[in-house]
């Protein structure tokens, strides 16, 4: 097994055939990988996705690794740390490259306790010089952003931000060779047990190419129709800042923000909505953000490219006739 590599490690299947974000991790490894002259090495926890093959060759992967135990099935945290504790100690990788989602935000720091390694979270950029890693990385709910220097030997945990990176467009390249990588979970047992799950159906609120998210200036529940129907007459999805679903107004598959959902829409319109930074980390990517909010001093308007000074209630009816008409 190759040491020194940088690593990218991820599971389970996106509606794509690729882990979800695995693109994105992929390009940061590629360019550091580039910087530190070492291999790139892609490592699954569990059954491998299909379309694994086909795009480690395209962003230059030498070697695809796989964990397979009916233990890490849904990758509980107790025996995915486990396992990639054992993995790092038998390859030594200089860099652990993850994909940050609510699971990685869990084992990602744990497994860097366990290795003695530094652990930086909400990556959005990588970049090597004089063997010294250089991880930006979003903090303050995406205020602002800090250079992380991480110097001397041993492995380095980093966990990238969903939708923080574009992808690059791959290049055909040669498959990667296959290890498979023995571990002994035996003694491994999940001290918590998960009884139920949340389960959704239907498209994505991350996958959206339009979104229309609602906050408190709708007044009152009853009125978080209006953004619901203006989102089916655009051709997208309805989102919700987290106080109304701290208020019971929607479910949380509808929340966009730092504890939500990290989206990156062409087009994100915010109908009253302050603009707090735990709001704008889930949807500051989008391609174009429209606010409408009666405060001309509201936060959002600094990060919208259209601001409409206005009641959300007086202006939802005409949007919708306009996008019917």
């Amino acid at each position: 097994m190759s040491s020194n590599a940088v690593v990218i490690c991820t599971w389970g299947t996106d509606r794509t055939g690729l882990p979800a974000g695995a693109e994105e991790v992929l390009t940061l490894g590629s360019k550091l990988c580039r910087s530190l002259n070492a291999d790139l090495n892609w490592l699954t926890l569990g059954e491998s996705a299909p379309g694994i093959p086909d795009a480690a060759a395209q962003y230059g992967v030498s070697v695809l690794q796989q964990i397979e135990d009916p233990k890490l099935a849904g990758v509980p945290s107790d025996v995915a740390v486990e396992a990639l504790a054992q993995y790092c100690e038998q390859t030594s990788p200089r860099v652990m490259l993850f994909n940050q989602n609510a699971a990685t935000r869990t084992i990602a720091p744990r497994l860097a306790g366990r290795i003695a390694g530094a652990v930086i979270m909400n990556a959005t950029d990588l970049a090597a010089e004089g063997g010294t890693l250089q991880v930006t990385a979003a903090a303050y709910g995406g205020d602002t952003h800090v250079l992380y220097e991480l110097a001397g030997e041993g492995t380095q945990v980093v966990s990238v931000t969903a939708n923080a990176v574009t992808a690059e467009s791959p290049n055909a390249g040669a498959s990667p060779a296959s290890e498979r990588v023995s571990v002994d979970l035996g003694s491994v047992e999940e001290r918590i047990k998960i009884v139920d799950v949340a389960k959704s159906e239907g498209p994505r609120l991350e996958d959206a190419e339009i979104i229309v998210s609602g906050g408190r200036g709708l007044g009152a529940v009853e009125n978080y129709k209006l953004i619901r129907e203006l989102a089916e007459a655009l051709g997208g999805m309805a989102g919700a800042s987290r106080p109304l679903v701290d208020e019971g107004w929607v479910d949380s598959s509808h929340q966009v923000g730092l504890t939500g959902k990290i989206t990156k829409p062409t087009l994100y319109i915010a109908i009253g909505i302050s603009g707090a930074s735990q709001h704008m980390a889930g949807c500051g990517a989008a391609n174009a953000i429209v606010a409408i909010n009666k405060d001309s001093e509201a936060a959002i308007f600094k990060h919208a490219r259209l601001g409409i000074v206005g009641g959300a209630l007086a202006l939802l009816p005409e949007l919708i006739r306009a996008a019917k008409a």
